[in-house]
């Protein structure tokens, strides 16, 4: 059982690794990173069979307003109907396979209609229209309406599952914030479905999906490449991330009145927030996709999308209370500080991902001991893969 340490002296989890007192251990080999077969297995395997983080429920705000999302080699519409309910299907025309919506967004006032041969359905993917539908009087219009998708809310964002039997959301996706912050009510006091989006911005990142995920895990690297983070989180620069730890959160330095990129005052910190929670940052991993990053008076939110073995797009919301945001108050500090964070993270991943197909990374590299629980992710992805489930 696995005990929640006291923010005063944080323990290191124990592993394998730590238990054998070994040094350095070994990383997934270099074309876990590369290889095309491998990244389509990981598609299939882990993105087409887990939870995925799609929409921010708030950006499909009326009726008929739709996104598509690419989910491994999916593409997934997801729509807001008549009543007010997200919901979410493959996106593809039953007739004859057609994709259905070809832009990433945009709102239809009624129905959505296939540009192909004009088979229409209603925003519950009923068939309700086709020329010619009198004369097919056989045709089950629910049966040949569009393929649903399974769709749960969490935080504020549409979360799909492509699987024909999806795992349990509370123990995949809510339990990930269990297992990192000590219990589900820590991360529940955020309110985070409630707040509104201040800042939204896109990265296209010439990475694998892993190496960002790794990059976002371990702060070893953090006193290289992030000044401003480590001068509002000093104890980031001794490498040992927030992630390292079950219920410790980062605390801001002595002088940092705020999470912002020159440490001065944000907001006032959220309604719910506890005590022990304020002036303290906290860093979640969800797998495969999202990394939520918890702060006294504003959330952040990563959602990756995997486009190909050296590609990722990265889609990241600064959320606030929404009388901040409908104030028009400047967040312009706040987004600098994570945006910077970004930035240089993302540049280290760039740099990192050339070689992988070198002859030098043939069998990989190695974890130092603040970095062992990346470890555990990797015997993740690879029990995905091998089918042992995640």
């Amino acid at each position: 059982m696995t005990t929640t340490p006291t923010e005063s002296t944080p323990t290191a989890p124990t592993t394998p690794a730590t238990v054998a007192a070994t040094s350095l251990i070994a990383t997934l080999a270099g074309h876990h990173y590369t290889d095309a077969e491998i990244f389509r297995q990981e598609q299939e395997k882990i993105f087409e069979r887990m939870w995925f983080c799609a929409v921010r429920g708030a950006d499909l705000e009326k009726p008929g307003a739709f996104r598509t999302v690419r989910i491994g080699r999916e593409s997934v519409l997801i729509t807001r109907n008549r009543a007010g309910e997200l919901r979410a299907f493959l996106n593809i025309c039953r007739h004859r396979g057609a994709q259905l919506c070809t832009e990433e967004s945009g709102e239809v006032r009624r129905n959505l209609q296939c540009p192909y041969h004009a088979w229409t359905y209603d925003l519950d993917g009923r068939l309700v229209a086709a020329p010619n539908l009198q004369k097919m009087p056989d045709l089950d219009r629910t049966e040949r309406g569009l393929v649903t998708v399974p769709l749960r809310e969490w935080l504020g964002y549409a979360w799909v599952c492509l699987a024909d039997e999806p795992p349990s959301f509370e123990d995949t996706v809510i339990g990930a914030a269990v297992e990192r912050l000590g219990d589900a009510a820590s991360l529940d006091r955020y309110r985070t479905e409630g707040l509104a989006l201040g800042k939204r911005l896109t990265y296209d990142v010439r990475a694998n999906w892993k190496l960002i995920i790794e990059n976002f895990m371990e702060c070893y690297h953090c006193a290289t490449i992030h000044p401003e983070l480590t001068d509002v989180l000093p104890e980031f620069a001794d490498g040992f991330a927030a992630q390292y730890y079950v219920g410790h959160g980062a605390a801001f330095a002595d002088e940092a009145t705020g999470f912002t990129v020159d440490g001065t005052e944000g907001f006032g910190r959220l309604p719910g927030i506890e005590d022990t929670q304020d002036r303290r940052y906290y860093a979640i991993t969800v797998r495969p996709q999202v990394f939520v990053n918890l702060v006294p008076d504003h959330v952040i939110v990563h959602r990756m999308f995997p486009m190909a073995p050296d590609r990722t797009v990265v889609e990241c919301d600064w959320l606030y209370l929404p009388e901040i945001v409908d104030s028009g108050a400047d967040v312009s500090k706040s987004v600098e500080l994570f945006h910077r964070v970004n930035a240089q993270d993302f540049d280290a991943c760039e740099r990192t991902q050339p070689a992988m197909s070198s002859r030098a990374y043939r069998d990989g590299g190695v974890l130092v001991p603040s970095e062992h629980h990346i470890g555990a992710f990797h015997q993740w992805v690879t029990d995905c893969l091998e089918g042992k489930g995640g």
